[in-house]
């Protein structure tokens, strides 16, 4: 009898034990709950804000504390849930029999459970060691690209207003249009122009200075001398300066004037002779021929109006400059 009293006083005293565990607040569960329900309004907006994470010292050192806490409440955890089962483990009927295989077992699987967290732990620092040495050469080129990827796009809205640049210049330039060759032939052609008509008005001039001294002093005036080596000269520079190899008198009413063109394709220059046709006693100009290296050139409708006009400086211009642009055409072409 007192051996059954005994047994009902350890069972009852089991079970206010397990009644009492159970009513005590031990469980992560209620933990979780807890944190669910709790207000974070309360809290400083200094450390909470995201203004408090931009810094990454202060995110390193909040790191650290989240860690510490996390490893506190698995602590209790395991702490906690132990003792659960120790005592389910007490007051249960059909408890598991301990003995030492199963003790050695546990331990057994536990090491190996250790020897693969220490493993993961030393890849996972080989991947931060990875990620802290990387970092700064990933930064790098994301810097290098940015800056290419601006660069690229102000060229690409260069490039384009360049495109609607050209685009109105063709507008308002329409065909035929000068290539940079024609147009440089062009220029000095003109300016070789001016000098040309720039020394002809010197030359009329000195004629007309020559003819005047002449009639005032006769042959004997010390200035006709220096005249006349001024006239030859200016002579001499207008030569030069369209290239005038030769003039001779073929007749009376012929004159034959020869050229010297520089080509691009030969380091010898081109003869270019202008044949002047008059009509007979008279200075009327009454035709005109050319022939570059021997080749005879068609002139058309260039020499008519210099020709109707009996204007011999702008015939000879006209020829001069349609030989030079077709020298021209042959380098761009």
């Amino acid at each position: 009898m007192s051996a059954t009293t005994t047994m009902l006083t350890s069972s009852d005293a089991a079970k206010q034990l397990q009644d009492k565990l159970e009513n005590t607040k031990l469980h992560i569960l209620d933990a979780r709950a807890d944190l669910k329900s709790y207000h974070f309004e309360s809290l400083d907006d200094s450390t909470s804000g995201e203004g408090a994470l931009s810094d990454p010292a202060i995110v390193a050192s909040d790191v650290a504390a989240q860690i510490l806490f996390l490893r506190k409440l698995k602590f209790q955890y395991l702490e906690q849930n132990a003792k659960d089962k120790y005592v389910k483990t007490i007051v249960s009927d059909d408890a598991p029999l301990i003995t030492a295989a199963s003790n050695e077992q546990i331990r057994l699987r536990n090491e190996e459970k250790k020897r693969n967290l220490k493993e993961e732990k030393l890849k996972l620092l080989e991947k931060q060691q990875d990620v802290r040495t990387l970092a700064p050469l990933v930064e790098e080129d994301y810097q290098k690209a940015r800056s290419l990827t601006s660069l690229g796009t102000s060229l690409s809205a260069k490039i384009l207003d360049a495109k609607l640049a050209l685009t109105r210049l063709r507008q308002a330039h329409p065909q035929p249009r000068l290539t940079i060759a024609t147009a440089t032939a062009t220029l000095d052609e003109q300016a070789e122009m001016r000098e040309v008509e720039r020394l002809r008005a010197v030359e009329k001039e000195g004629i007309a200075e020559l003819e005047h001294v002449g009639k005032e002093g006769g042959d004997e005036d010390p200035r006709l001398s220096k005249l006349y080596d001024w006239l030859q000269a200016a002579l001499t520079a207008q030569r030069s300066l369209l290239s005038l190899g030769s003039s001779r008198t073929e007749s009376e009413n012929e004159l034959r004037l020869t050229y010297n063109i520089l080509s691009p394709f030969s380091k010898m220059p081109k003869e270019l002779v202008l044949t002047l046709l008059f009509v007979p006693n008279t200075r009327q100009l009454a035709s005109a021929s050319a022939r570059l290296d021997g080749e005879e050139l068609d002139l058309g409708d260039m020499i008519y109006a210099p020709v109707q006009a009996n204007d011999i400086p702008t015939l000879v211009w006209s020829v001069y400059a349609c030989v030079k642009e077709r020298e021209a055409r042959l380098v761009v072409s």
